[in-house]
């Protein structure tokens, strides 16, 4: 992974396979925090009530530490790794797939379930495009209300994105800062006299 950039989904992709009666449909959807898998978890579960299996993986974050797999009552090691093998084949990041079973009758046994996990995976992520990102790092700035202009032209002119604003007498804005540009906007916000910013 670039150290100024990460790879993700920005929407959400579908696919089905089958084998041996089995169906396998995998779902891909771009989650930015656990809480927002918890949320398509619970949509997928509702969607399929009767399916055997809500198999999945997520990686989250940008120091590849947060991520998770589940077998759900498949043996152990046959779905939730397999899927998340395809998320890491591709290099991605903020990125969920859950795959959903309806048994067909016939037990595939491991190698033929952690091929159908892992193909399915795949088959979710073909459909959607990938999208690269820069990787952000948040600030906090303050500043006067007049100098909203000037502060607004910086963060325009090194694509920040701002996450949260309080507009008053003085401003407090938390932006995130792409990693490349770093430098060059700690250097324009120096020249701003009675801007305070920190490194959040």
């Amino acid at each position: 992974m670039n150290a100024d950039y990460y790879f993700t989904i920005d929407l959400p992709g579908s696919a089905e396979y089958k084998d041996r009666g089995s169906k396998f449909l995998g779902y891909a959807f771009p989650v930015n925090d656990v809480l927002g898998f918890k949320e398509r978890i619970g949509e997928i579960k509702k969607e399929h009530p009767k399916a055997t299996h809500h198999c999945f993986a997520y990686r989250i974050g940008m120091d590849g530490n947060n991520f998770r797999v589940n077998d759900d009552g498949e043996p152990s090691g046959s779905a939730g790794k397999p899927i998340l093998g395809q998320i890491d084949s591709k290099g991605l990041t903020n990125v969920c797939i859950i795959v959903v079973r309806y048994f067909g009758g016939t037990q595939l046994g491991i190698p033929g379930l952690i091929n159908a996990y892992k193909t399915t995976a795949s088959l979710a992520l073909q459909v959607t495009p990938l999208v690269q990102r820069a990787i952000l790092l948040p600030y906090s700035i303050q500043f006067d209300y007049t100098q909203m202009n000037e502060v607004m032209r910086i963060m325009k002119q090194f694509d920040c994105q701002i996450i949260k604003q309080e507009n008053q007498l003085f401003c407090l804005t938390e932006i995130g800062v792409p990693r490349q540009w770093e430098k060059d906007i700690v250097y324009k916000l120096e020249q701003l006299r009675g801007v305070e910013w920190k490194k959040l």
